[in-house]
């Protein structure tokens, strides 16, 4: 019983000592898995609190690009040659005198618009006048000695039929009354000379057009056999237009020439800018300048307000053909890299890249191929423009020159 005693005693005491070692365990578990979720409770906190800032900073829009546009159109435009020519009146005459004589008058002014048959110069006429009296007196004589002639040969005829004279005397009369009609001829052409000589002294305009300045005044001696100029005169209305066409270029002219087409020219100042004139292709000359590569061309001009003048330099353009129901857009749209042309196609405001082909050029409109009639392709900022990035359609108007228009 002692032994029971002594060993339940030994055993309690361990067994109270033992107790409190959970205890403290389950405290420090307590207090770790407390602080875990503490933590977590943080970092999670700290996570919503910077995904919140997040939410409210609103990220920035990709910047989106201002263009302004132009429309692809559906119209006709010319195929043109251009060239430099030079103005030349249809006629010039330069008058010089067929007599010799002394200036006794000067009737036009310097400058003056003339027509045809309008006195000009007048040279001293008297000798001219004297030998043309005294060729008329000459012919009259004859001709009465021709009509005696004739007047004696009735009388022969008549006499030799009766037998009354010989047969030389009537043979030398016919021979005399021919001789008689020689002289009289060579009368009437020595009185023609001398009225053309009379002629010579009263000078006329040939021609209608401008007289130059004036180049010999009253008083002044002219030869026949000199070349001094008396007045020169170049004709105004119409008056034409000499040019050059480029070899390669000969063909598709002679073309529209031979089915009888009328082509119409343009002339236009020095800087190619102010249009003078409008006119059409008269004709080709019949050979190639073998230097330049280039065949001439005269063409006509009515120049009733006297917009050309003669020996004036001047920009020609030749309308060839016209392409009918071509598109259209503006030069200054096109863009090239390289070899190769494109344009930036507008759709949804989204800028597209579009290959083109590029046609006949005029007035800064093209004729191109690769796009349609209609669509909308951008005309400005091409320093930021790219395949597929946003746009802006700019409201403001267009710069003038910059649409699409119908040629002629």
């Amino acid at each position: 019983m002692t032994t029971d005693t002594n060993q339940h005693s030994a055993i309690g005491p361990d067994h109270q000592l033992a107790a409190p070692v959970p205890a403290r365990r389950r405290h420090k578990v307590l207090w770790i898995v407390l602080w875990t979720l503490l933590l977590l409770v943080l970092v999670l906190s700290i996570v919503l609190i910077v995904r919140d800032e997040d939410k409210k900073k609103v990220a920035p829009a990709a910047p989106k690009i201002t263009v302004t546009t132009a429309t692809a159109q559906k119209g006709n435009i010319g195929v043109y040659l251009d060239s430099i020519g030079t103005v030349t009146p249809v006629y010039t005459d330069s008058i010089t005198s067929q007599v010799d004589g002394l200036v006794v008058a000067v009737h036009y002014e310097e400058g003056q618009r003339v027509s045809k048959g309008d006195p000009l110069i007048d040279i001293d006429s008297r000798q001219y006048r004297a030998m043309l009296l005294q060729a008329q007196g000459a012919l009259e004589r004859d001709e009465n000695l021709l009509a005696q002639a004739r007047m004696d040969l009735e009388r022969y005829r008549a006499a030799w039929a009766r037998n009354a004279i010989a047969k030389q005397t009537l043979d030398d009369q016919e021979k005399l009354v021919l001789q008689d009609e020689g002289t009289v001829k060579n009368d009437q052409g020595t009185l023609q000379y001398d009225q053309i000589q009379v002629d010579y002294c009263h000078i006329t305009a040939p021609i209608a057009g401008r007289v130059g300045l004036r180049l010999v005044d009253p008083g002044n001696v002219v030869q026949s056999a000199g070349t001094v100029t008396l007045a020169l005169i170049t004709q105004l209305e119409p008056i034409t237009v000499i040019f050059t066409i480029p070899e390669d270029s000969l063909g598709q002219v002679e073309a529209r020439l031979d089915k009888k087409a009328k082509l119409t020219v343009d002339a236009f100042d020095r800087t190619a800018q102010t249009k003078i004139a409008s006119g059409r292709l008269l004709t080709i000359d019949n050979q190639i300048d073998t230097t330049t590569g280039t065949v001439k061309g005269r063409s006509l001009f009515d120049n009733k307000n006297d917009a050309l003048f003669p020996n004036q330099f001047v920009n020609t353009r030749l309308l060839v053909n016209t392409l009918q129901g071509v598109t259209l857009i503006p030069a200054s749209a096109i863009q090239q890299n390289g070899q190769a042309s494109f344009v930036y196609v507008i759709q949804g405001n989204i800028a597209h890249m579009r290959s083109i082909k590029l046609g006949v050029a005029n007035g800064g409109v093209t004729q191109v191929d690769g796009i349609n009639p209609g669509d909308v392709v951008a005309n400005s900022s091409f320093d930021k423009l790219q395949d597929n990035v946003a746009v802006v359609v700019s409201t403001a108007p267009a710069p003038a020159g910059t649409n699409a228009s119908s040629g002629p």
